[in-house]
């Protein structure tokens, strides 16, 4: 037990080292571009929200400019902070709660184009559209929407809209809840608030339905309105022309600009590193944001981990007896096809399919979804893990086995399985704590893991190491552990040995 605390601490400290030289050395070498209106953004390294108008807007932009393209506006911040970019071009009144928490950084006084918010909803589903456009009116006409407009664009008010509906036919939000002051998390919260979150509990009240917020990557959020995953997408969409190509709008509910930050330059925050664990963890409670993805991940681990075990045992017995007595061969084909295709592709890929495709008209829990998809994906590789743990028995075992009268099922449970299994015990094990890891990968479909959780702090307070180490050092003690643990069944099975 020693060793292992002793590799932990050495472990963490080097994590600690490799940030300190990461920070020490990140941009050196980088080349500065002083931005100070719209025109100097040409030729200079500038940052935007990927699928957003700032990307297209800033992607128009020739003679040298280099786009960066970020999933979250907070990344594209930390990067600018860090001096890796000159600009950051994003949503005004986003831009403004950006500001108000980094006093280092500032906006130019020149907008960078004037645009209009509105919801989206599917082509097909033009029911829905008229009956949130008469919604939207409806809220407007009571002054809603400015009560609104005054708390979270004017910092004037203290108004908040209260969704009154508590059963019943679900609205479903998609939104990316990142993006202050109209859809962020607040004080520990797993509840969303902002503009657009309240806006959207007045209208289901309309409607006469529960709102139902789920929070995905921007870019995804379209194609989880089309797919039928969400009814009404609201996340600060501005109504283009190619956007009208595949998604309806709803009216117009916001008029705002894009802007464009800076650096001040000389200015800093002055955080100290005891002020930064603080905001991380310690104000409003933000460790709970870890601590719910952590119950998560262990959760989708432990269910897949079980699938991947069963189903894979399951395909490794067909195939060795195909290679052993020729049969199902019709069931060997299928699990040879299934182990090309998902071996062959990455896992966020078949997680996305699977949630977006094949579960597009269903309505089931993201847990559950990433539990079949990990599930399924580490079956393939449990299999062969299997598979080859059988076929490192001695073949004159099973010739023993035959000569004695003995079945083919029962030289396979009772004589070629138990060892068998003692073979493969530590791939299993390597199996398990790398399907823990590839869990982090969650957040694509909206679900909140142990790195997803991380991700909420940075995006609340725009510190970038402290959340992510905290992150990777709570993997590598539960990785520590499980090995621990493989370790000492390991030696307990050897002893059965002797």
């Amino acid at each position: 037990m020693k060793k292992k605390t002793k590799l932990l601490r050495q472990s963490v400290l080097l994590i600690l080292i490799a940030v300190f030289v990461m920070s020490v050395f990140a941009g050196c070498g980088a080349r500065s571009h002083k931005v100070t209106d719209k025109a100097s953004l040409t030729g200079a390294r500038v940052g935007v929200q990927i699928g957003t108008t700032g990307d297209t807007d800033v992607t128009a932009l020739k003679h040298g400019t280099k786009v960066q393209r970020f999933d979250k506006g907070a990344d594209a911040i930390n990067t600018l902070k860090q001096g890796k970019i000159d600009a950051v071009v994003i949503d005004g009144e986003v831009a403004k709660a950006f500001v108000k928490q980094n006093p280092d950084l500032k906006i130019l006084n020149e907008p960078f184009e004037t645009e209009e918010y509105a919801g989206v909803i599917a082509k097909d589903n033009t029911g829905l559209l008229d009956k949130v456009n008469k919604a939207m009116q409806e809220i407007k006409d009571e002054g809603i929407l400015d009560k609104l407009y005054d708390t979270y664009i004017n910092d004037k008010g203290n108004y908040h809209y209260k969704q009154k509906v508590t059963s019943g036919k679900k609205l479903v939000m998609a939104s990316s809840i990142d993006f202050p002051p109209y859809e962020y998390f607040d004080n520990g919260s797993s509840t969303p608030v902002g503009f657009d979150v309240e806006m959207a509990y007045a209208i289901a009240d309309k409607l006469g339905m529960v709102l139902d917020v789920q929070n995905i990557q921007f870019d995804a959020i379209i194609n989880a309105v089309n797919s039928g995953k969400a009814d009404i997408g609201l996340s600060g969409f501005t109504v283009t022309e190619e956007r009208k190509k595949s998604i309806n709008f709803t009216s117009n509910y916001m008029e705002t600009q894009q802007a464009i930050i800076v650096q001040k330059g000389g200015a800093g925050n002055g955080q100290s590193f005891g002020d930064k664990l603080y905001n991380s963890f310690v104000k409003d409670h933000r460790f709970t944001y870890l601590l719910a993805g952590l119950v998560n991940t262990l959760i989708i681990t432990l269910f897949a981990v079980l699938i991947g075990v069963v189903l894979g045992f399951l395909i490794a017995l067909i195939r060795v007896t195909h290679d052993r007595n020729g049969s199902f061969k019709v069931l060997n084909c299928i699990a040879r096809i299934y182990l090309t295709v998902v071996r062959g592709t990455p896992m966020m890929i078949q997680l996305l399919i699977i949630y977006f495709v094949i579960f597009a008209s269903v309505d089931i829990s993201k847990i559950l979804v990433a539990v079949i998809a990990f599930g399924l994906n580490s079956a393939a590789y449990q299999a062969e893990n299997f598979r080859s743990g059988i076929m490192a028995v001695d073949s004159g075992q099973f010739e023993a086995g035959h000569s004695l009268g003995l079945k083919f099922g029962t030289v396979m449970t009772s004589i070629i399985l138990p060892q068998a299994l003692k073979n493969v015990l530590p791939a299993i094990c390597n199996e398990f704590i790398s399907l823990l890891k590839e869990t982090s990968i969650s957040g694509y479909i909206g679900l909140q893991d142990l790195t997803q959780g991380g991700m909420i702090i940075r995006s609340i307070t725009y510190e970038a190491m402290v959340p992510l180490l905290a992150v990777a050092v709570i993997y590598l003690v539960i990785v520590l552990i499980l090995t621990w643990l493989v370790g000492k069944l390991e030696k307990a099975l050897r002893k059965n040995e002797r």
